[in-house]
């Protein structure tokens, strides 16, 4: 279905003719030399360009057509990646990335700003600034997590052939366990704050730039279902409860402890 954009949220425009660049400098049809800031060379045969609103920013994207040869990737190793909320991505070498969740960080600094918002005018100067406020913080929020992700992606792609991968329906995953007016939901609040940690860590983002960054690089992603991962002895191949896991651990530990000379707390 299409995806209707309304006034001051996501707008774009595009010129389908060729652009010009010299330095810093774009040349827009019908707009003329523009001074921009150039974060890339431009490479390859320039078809078109699209102007964006992100902020009070704007941003030109150049699409470009190039040939180039088949890759191939420079690593010949395998490695398996969990994502979590904790940790965004865990490696089976041992290699950790921890994530930005900047979410988690700026979330009372967010809630101050939406509360002074909902107190001023709808459509004053004052209720647009303050929009304008909270439009620039989600927008730091965002590229917080953009930067955490490239560059844990970027290090994986390089240093590995292939990647194997839950196969993870994030959308599903996060989904509101509010219920409805006939069957309401259960454990509302903490499903909340679980699909909050989900979303801050950008688990389909992650995918997303995983996904290319290995194709590009001549490398290759395998998604594997997600049943009993967590669950299933990697030494072994034994799957068994992960809380049940623990709690022999912990016995396991009390024992030891006890045959020690450890002495159980609460006791006399």
């Amino acid at each position: 279905m299409p995806r209707f954009k309304r006034k001051g949220c996501g707008d774009s425009f595009r010129f389908p003719q060729s652009v010009k660049i010299e330095d810093n400098w774009v040349f827009l049809p019908k707009i003329g030399w523009t001074r921009m800031c150039l974060s890339r060379e431009i490479e390859g045969e320039i078809m078109n360009a699209t102007i964006s609103l992100r902020g009070r920013h704007w941003f030109v994207s150049i699409q470009t057509v190039q040939e180039i040869p088949d890759p191939v990737h420079s690593s010949s190793t395998a490695v398996g990646l969990d994502r979590g909320v904790a940790n965004l991505a865990t490696l089976s070498d041992g290699i950790v990335f921890e994530g930005a969740k900047p979410l988690k960080k700026l979330l009372r600094k967010l809630a101050r700003q939406q509360r002074e918002l909902s107190r001023k005018t709808k459509f004053s100067n004052n209720w647009k600034k303050q929009r304008d406020r909270i439009s620039r913080l989600h927008i730091k929020i965002a590229d917080a997590r953009r930067d955490a992700i490239h560059k844990a992606t970027t290090a994986i792609s390089k240093n590995h052939a292939v990647v194997c991968l839950e196969d993870l329906r994030t959308r599903n995953m996060t989904r509101s366990a509010r219920g409805s007016v006939d069957s309401l939901g259960s454990n509302v609040r903490q499903k909340a704050g679980l699909n909050r940690s989900i979303l801050d860590q950008g688990w389909f983002e992650f995918q997303r730039q995983l996904e290319y960054k290995q194709q590009w690089g001549g490398g290759q992603i395998i998604y594997v279902p997600a049943r009993n991962t967590s669950r299933t002895c990697s030494a072994c191949g034994h799957t068994e409860h992960a809380d049940m896991n623990a709690a022999k651990n912990i016995l396991a530990a009390g024992l030891a402890a006890t045959a020690c000379g450890g002495r159980p707390k609460g006791s006399h």
